[in-house]
C-alpha cells in the first residue's frame, strides 16, 4: 500500500478529490468542495488553501467527508 502523504500539494489533493466525485464551489481563503450522492444528499468538505496540505489535516478533512484512507490514496497515487 502507499503511503500517506506527510505534505501534499494543495491541487494534487484537489485532483484526487475531484475523481471520488467532489467538485470545488468556491475558492478564496478555503476551498469547499460538494459531492453530490446518488440517494439526493450533499456531502460537504472545507480545507484550507494552502499550498501545502499537512498529514494531520488532510486526515480530518477525509474524516469530514466519509472518505476512507485507502480509497483516498487510490485516487491520489492514480
Amino acid at each position: 500500500m502507499a503511503q500517506f502523504p506527510a505534505d501534499a500539494p494543495v491541487r494534487k489533493v484537489i485532483k484526487a478529490l475531484e475523481r471520488l466525485g467532489f467538485t470545488v464551489v468556491r475558492e478564496g481563503n478555503h476551498i469547499a468542495m460538494i459531492k453530490e450522492n446518488p440517494d439526493g444528499t450533499r456531502t460537504p468538505l472545507t480545507m484550507p488553501n494552502h499550498p501545502i496540505i499537512k498529514k494531520s489535516t488532510l486526515r480530518t478533512v477525509l474524516t469530514q467527508a466519509k472518505i476512507s484512507r485507502d480509497e483516498f490514496l487510490e485516487s491520489f497515487y492514480s
